[in-house]
C-alpha cells in the first residue's frame, strides 16, 4: 500500500509541474504584443524597436510613442520613406498644425528636410507638425539625404 502511495505522490507532483510549465509557457505567449503592418511593403517583424520622444518636436507634454502606436494614430498622416529615400506618397495635402509621422523604413539614419532639418534613425521615425509660418508659400519639399524635392506637402489653412 505504501508503494502504491509513493506512485500516486510522483504522478501527481509530475502532473502539477506540467501544469506549471503550461500555465508560463501560456500565459508569456499571451506578453507578445501583434506586429501591425499597415501595408505589405512595411516589414516590421525584424526591425529594431523605435519609440520617439515627441515633446520637443509637438511642443505638448507627450513623452513618448511606440512605431506601432505611431502607425495607428498617423495612419491617415504618414510619408514613408524607402531605401533609396523614395517617399511613398509622393503628393499629400494636410491642413496646418497637422502632426504628420515622416517614416524611415530604411536601415541607414537619414536626414530629412521638412522645413527644418530631422535626423531619423534607421527604422525609425519622426512626428512633424506643420507650423503655420510655412504658409507664406502653402507648399512644403522634402529632402531625403542628398535626394531633394522626394514629396510635396500642400499645407491648407
Amino acid at each position: 500500500m505504501e508503494k502504491n502511495n509513493s506512485k500516486m505522490w510522483i504522478w501527481t507532483a509530475a502532473i502539477v509541474v506540467v501544469v506549471i510549465i503550461l500555465f508560463f509557457a501560456l500565459k508569456g505567449k499571451q506578453a507578445v504584443s501583434p506586429v501591425i503592418t499597415p501595408d505589405s511593403n512595411t516589414q516590421v517583424n525584424n526591425e529594431p524597436a523605435s519609440i520617439q520622444d515627441v515633446s520637443q518636436t509637438t511642443g505638448v507634454g507627450a513623452v513618448s510613442i511606440s512605431y506601432a502606436n505611431a502607425l495607428v494614430k498617423y495612419a491617415d498622416r504618414r510619408i514613408q520613406l524607402d531605401k533609396l529615400c523614395q517617399a511613398n506618397p509622393r503628393t499629400v495635402t494636410y491642413k496646418d498644425n497637422t502632426g504628420i509621422m515622416i517614416d524611415n523604413r530604411s536601415a541607414q539614419t537619414r536626414t530629412v528636410k521638412v522645413g527644418t532639418n530631422y535626423t531619423i534613425k534607421p527604422y525609425g521615425f519622426k512626428i512633424v507638425v506643420l507650423p503655420d509660418v510655412y504658409l507664406k508659400s502653402k507648399t512644403v519639399l522634402v529632402d531625403c539625404d542628398k535626394s531633394q524635392n522626394v514629396a510635396t506637402i500642400l499645407v491648407q489653412e
